[in-house]
């Protein structure tokens, strides 16, 4: 399915034949991820930043498809809580761990105020991020300061790294395992490119880990 996935996103968006190797290699990075129970962390600014919460709501609860809660949770809610425990069992989707960084605002004004605002995800890695876990990175420009940053860190505590950028990729291409560079340069033109990126990234994941097939 996530390969039909793929296909339809190319038909669709044609420009983007060129990232789609990158876009499966990175599919392959967070299936691996979520798979052996880790979690993926995003970062980015501005309209970018948007974009770290849409994708943390695709992948928290049910996208395309319905997804059947985690059944040892809806066990033991009705173990503990009889019909009540039901009840709340029956209206629980499955959920993939994400993180998105901006959204952490109380440490971001505090570091930014009392540290150095460039380092400001990078702190948020340490505290988050484990080897294992992955950092998907977005910076129109591939050159924001502080997502490289956050970036370096991530390599460092051995996450994989997952850039999502602009054409010339930037310093961010040299820093990640793994860069889609859309074909784009205006920021607002390779921001409507991500969009259908990761909402595909987002519906190839469901399918290949959610093997429920009905519609909401």
């Amino acid at each position: 399915m996530y390969k039909e996935l793929l296909d339809s996103l190319i038909v669709r968006y044609p420009v983007l034949t060129i990232c789609r190797e990158n876009i499966l290699n990175a599919f392959q990075i967070l299936k691996t991820l979520f798979t052996h129970g880790n979690k993926l962390l995003i970062a980015g600014n501005g309209g970018s930043a948007a974009g770290c919460e849409h994708i943390t709501g695709e992948l928290l609860k049910s996208f395309r498809f319905k997804r059947a809660a985690d059944p040892d949770v809806s066990h033991e809610l009705v173990r503990c809580y009889g019909e009540d425990g039901a009840a709340l069992a029956a209206v629980l989707e499955g959920s993939l761990p994400v993180i998105p960084l901006p959204s952490i605002s109380s440490l971001y004004t505090a570091f930014v105020n009392d540290a150095d605002p460039s380092a400001v995800f990078a702190q948020m890695i340490c505290g988050l991020g484990s080897s294992g876990d992955a950092l998907l990175a977005i910076s129109t420009s591939g050159n924001s300061e502080n997502i490289l940053s956050a970036v370096m860190t991530a390599n460092a505590k051995k996450m994989k790294t997952i850039g999502l950028t602009g054409l010339t990729g930037g310093k961010l291409k040299d820093f990640c395992n793994i860069t889609i560079c859309v074909p784009a340069s205006e920021t607002y033109e390779i921001q409507e490119l991500h969009v259908p990126i990761y909402h595909s990234l987002c519906a190839m994941l469901e399918a290949e880990l959610f093997k429920e097939s009905l519609c909401i």
